[in-house]
């Protein structure tokens, strides 16, 4: 699956291997480089506990750690 990082933006994701109960994920903010590079990066936020981290946003291309939507 190919993912742009221009409609990431509130979209939602499901952990297949849940880690403290955090199964649900929605990207809060696409982080955007103050250079004009490219995104590379987007905050995650947990529902369950509203824990957020910055992950690159290309580690949600792998179907092996994370589905779209929430299942």
């Amino acid at each position: 699956m190919t993912i742009s990082p221009k409609k990431l933006l509130l979209s939602k994701w499901t952990a297949l291997t849940p880690v403290n109960r955090e199964k649900h994920f929605l990207v809060s903010r696409v982080v955007v480089p103050e250079d004009g590079s490219p995104i590379t990066q987007v905050d995650l936020q947990a529902v369950h506990s509203l824990r957020t981290e910055t992950i690159f946003w290309r580690e949600l291309d792998d179907a092996t750690v994370w589905v779209v939507g929430w299942k």
